[in-house]
C-alpha cells in the first residue's frame, strides 16, 4: 500500500492504529537522529523515570512529573516538524519564516519551564513533608 497516496489510508481500527504507530515511530526515529535537543530530552526522561520515584511525594505527583516530560517531548516533535516544513517551503532565510521557527522554539521553552516548575514543586512538597 502506498501510505502517502490520498485515499489509501486504512479504514479498520487495527489497520489505522498500526498505520498511525508506524508513522509516529518514523517521526520519533527521525527526530532522535537529527535533533540533539530531542536526544537530550529522551536521556532526561530515562534518568527521570527512576529519579521521579524517589522525588515524587505520591503516585499522582509521579504521573504529573513524567507526564510533563512527555509533553516537552511532544512539543519538541511538533517544533521539529514545523521547522522541517519551514525549511521545505523556504530554503533561504526569510524573516517571517524565522518568526515561525522562533514561536515553535518558544513553545518548547515554555514546556520546559512548566516541567521545571512541576519538578521543583514536587521536590519542595517531598522535603516539607
Amino acid at each position: 500500500m502506498n501510505e502517502g497516496a490520498p485515499g489509501n489510508s486504512p479504514t479498520g481500527l487495527r489497520d489505522r492504529l498500526a498505520f498511525a504507530t508506524r508513522n509516529s515511530v518514523r517521526g520519533i526515529q527521525f527526530t532522535f537522529r537529527k535533533e540533539q535537543a530531542f536526544r537530550h530530552e529522551v536521556y532526561l526522561l530515562l534518568m527521570a523515570l527512576p529519579a521521579g520515584i524517589v522525588i515524587a511525594p505520591s503516585f499522582t505527583w509521579y504521573v504529573a512529573m513524567i507526564g510533563v516530560l512527555l509533553l516537552v517531548m511532544a512539543i519538541e516533535l511538533l517544533n521539529t516538524g514545523l521547522e522541517k516544513l519551514c525549511d521545505h517551503v523556504m530554503a533561504d532565510h526569510h524573516p517571517q519564516i524565522g518568526i515561525v521557527k522562533d514561536c515553535g522554539s518558544a513553545g518548547v521553552m515554555f514546556s520546559l519551564l512548566l516541567a521545571g516548575l512541576i519538578w521543583i514543586a514536587a521536590l519542595v512538597v517531598r522535603v516539607m513533608s
